[in-house]
């Protein structure tokens, strides 16, 4: 990893120059969870060695939000969780003044640019193994040693991502290694457990209706349903007049539920396939507080950059515990009753659903807004009625643009690439595309979304074969 060590040192003697000359730092992010953390460590870092810095947000890049970072052209532009495809945009309106921490597949042309610093270009796998978090962490790590306490915002930003994609859903690649870092300094704990939302803070039947991945169908968001699922599995709900919280259970009683979701959701082992695996739990957090949970506060980041409050989770996840804690908070409540809003919209409307041997195309056009795509979609590639498939969903985005989100469920062909597709397809019809190999996603004109949508299918099933 030596040509890595040699970007992460190139960042920090670039951070270091405008430190010394008193010049300022600009850092984009993007607007999920992953881009919020990435962005608050990195602001975090700045912040520790008195670097001038202002921090943005922005949900997509593009040619016209690189015109609007033009600055002070001695300021330094550090762009996490976005930008690639676009140096070469970069370069000739920014000049070198700036620097790329990403994970995205990048274009071939792109490999040789030293303020790419992206996790492709030094043979790690940017879909599984390390996430803008990640990368964002690595660079403050470089910039000071002190940093290795911003390990923990890199696991939640892995978790957000959806790179626990190892065995029994564990972290894998530089994603372990960050989170063996945080382990070693106190800051996480880490074990196999029944994975239901809010393992050590929510009542039973609450931590079961409120866990979406995996979708359990007839028991997500049906509070009543899973409480009596888990009567019927003869576990207790309350002890001494206090509701149970799944960190309660025993090895008895969560093979019961186990056993009892199965039973209820009618797929078998598949309905239950994700429930055990490795929880990543924050020691130092509030014992009853949602922020305990490294899955749970990845849904926070999550749901503050869907409602365009990005700002707060990005304290929170800077050590902000008072007022911007307490918006977070309410932010992911509103979050989570508009998921199952939609999710039941969508539900009653089957006529939105064009399923096919290896995909299901799901129109969600006057129902999902743009910003919920990527939830909505991910949701979808978790019931066990997708397995195998690969899920697309679009909907209507601003300027007279189609907004696609794709997602491949367990069990899906390897040979299918959806950062390849996306972005093939995107540049082909005069749009814009990319992401990773499991997740990624496009925007193009409504007047080529019949085309788009052909491309689609014969690019899937073309390439689930291969």
């Amino acid at each position: 990893m030596a040509q890595l060590d040699e970007s992460l040192s190139y960042v920090r003697d670039r951070v270091a120059d405008c430190t010394r000359a008193g010049r300022s730092v600009r850092v984009t992010t993007h607007t999920d969870c992953d881009g919020i953390a990435a962005g608050a460590i990195i602001t975090k870092a700045l912040s520790r060695r008195g670097t001038r810095y202002a921090t943005r947000t922005a949900d997509e890049f593009s040619g016209g939000l690189i015109a609007s970072l033009k600055s002070d052209p001695r300021d330094l532009h550090i762009i996490t969780d976005l930008g690639g495809g676009f140096a070469a945009e970069l370069d000739r309106e920014l000049g070198d003044s700036w620097i790329i921490l990403d994970h995205h597949q990048i274009p071939d042309g792109e490999a040789d640019n030293e303020r790419v610093v992206n996790a492709w270009r030094f043979g790690i796998d940017g879909g599984t193994e390390v996430c803008g978090g990640g990368m964002a962490y690595l660079a403050a790590r470089a910039m000071d040693d002190a940093n290795t306490d911003l390990a923990g915002a890199a696991v939640v930003a892995a978790l957000g991502d959806r790179q626990d994609a190892g065995e029994r859903r564990s972290l894998t690649g530089k994603n372990h290694e960050i989170a063996e870092e945080a382990r070693g300094a106190g800051l996480l704990e880490s074990g196999l457990d029944l994975l239901l939302v809010g393992r050590e803070t929510r009542p039973l039947a609450d931590a079961l209706a409120f866990t979406s991945q995996p979708f359990i169908e007839g028991l997500t968001w049906n509070r009543d349903a899973c409480a009596a699922a888990l009567e019927s599995a003869g576990v207790s709900l309350k002890e001494g007049g206090r509701w149970r919280v799944p960190a309660e259970l025993d090895q008895d009683e969560k093979g019961r539920v186990m056993e009892e979701v199965a039973r209820s959701a009618g797929g078998g082992a598949a309905a239950t396939a994700g429930m055990i695996g490795y929880a990543y739990t924050f020691p130092g957090e509030d014992g009853r507080g949602f922020l305990r949970d490294g899955r749970e506060f990845a849904t926070m980041l999550n749901s503050c950059g869907r409602a365009k409050r990005a700002g707060a989770g990005m304290a929170v996840c800077m050590g902000e515990r008072g007022d911007m804690l307490r918006e977070a908070e309410g932010v992911l409540a509103r979050y989570r009753t508009e998921i199952r809003d939609y999710m039941e919209m969508l539900g009653g409307q089957r006529w939105r659903f064009a399923e096919g041997e290896r995909h299901v195309v799901v129109n969600g056009q006057d129902v999902i807004p743009e910003s919920m795509t990527g939830t909505i979609s991910s949701l979808m590639a978790g019931s066990p009625r997708n397995a195998g498939k690969v899920v697309i969903l679009h909907t209507r985005a601003e300027e007279n643009a189609v907004k696609f989100s794709s997602r491949k469920a367990p069990g899906c062909s390897p040979g299918i690439n959806l950062s390849r597709i996306m972005r093939s397809g995107a540049e082909k019809f005069d749009g814009i595309g990319g992401g990773h190999d499991a997740a990624a996603g496009a925007k193009v004109s409504r007047e080529r979304l019949d085309e788009f949508l052909k491309y689609l299918d014969a690019s899937v099933q073309d390439t689930a074969g291969s």
